[in-house]
């Protein structure tokens, strides 16, 4: 059985917690054993029932080669600057993968990363290291996602997108086929991208078509 530190214990480690408890359920198979959570702000961990202790914060954390992390902060300028300087101390990510989610046999996924509860990933997609799906996403056939990448619940992707690093996208989002999205950009609740964005973008329209049919 392996040990585990699940790094952030906010809400994002908070689900982490519970995905390995539904795995371990379901599987009835016990394959991690969470040792404790690190914060540096206990507040957050107060917010939770763990069984597992709060034993000490982030910043000042000193890694520890017989346990394995796993990356339970969300915002992605956090969640890449501790990733980089956890593994350069020689700390070893894992990745959790829910047991409701379907991978086709031809999806690859990288180092680190997380697929929540009903996460569908089609044939040839790609996930880099580090990204992770949140509950009910839909990855197309042939989709390639990078590094360091926040999808939130809901979103879905059509076939042969293309995603680079450190990108945001908000629940609800979604791009028809063939898009390309760039490095650093928030992509708000709701948008359905029918252009390729570039870098260092923020993607919302105000103001929305709104068409209604009236039957004669």
């Amino acid at each position: 059985m392996q040990k585990i530190i699940i790094v952030g214990s906010g809400g994002h480690g908070a689900e982490l917690n519970d995905y390995l408890k539904y795995n371990e359920k379901i599987s009835g198979i016990k394959e991690f054993e969470i040792i404790g959570f690190l914060d540096d702000n206990p507040a957050n961990y107060a917010n939770y029932k763990f069984h597992s202790p709060l034993i000490g914060g982030v910043r000042d954390h000193i890694v520890r080669s017989d346990v394995k992390y796993l990356m339970g902060i969300a915002n992605l300028t956090y969640r890449k600057l501790f990733v980089e300087r956890y593994t350069k101390d020689g700390a070893e990510f894992i990745s959790l993968i829910h047991q409701t989610a379907y991978i086709s046999d031809s999806a690859t996924t990288g180092t680190g990363v997380v697929i929540g509860p009903m996460v569908n990933l089609g044939p040839n997609s790609v996930i880099g290291d580090h990204t992770m799906l949140n509950s009910r996403c839909s990855m197309g056939h042939d989709t390639n996602i990078g590094k360091f990448n926040f999808i939130s619940p809901n979103v879905c992707f059509s076939g042969f997108t293309e995603i680079g690093d450190e990108n945001l996208f908000g629940i609800n989002s979604a791009t028809i086929p063939c898009i390309k999205v760039g490095n650093r950009n928030k992509i708000m609740a709701g948008m359905v991208l029918d252009k390729n964005v570039g870098d260092d973008e923020v993607v919302f329209y105000r103001f929305k078509e709104k068409i209604i049919a009236v039957p004669k």
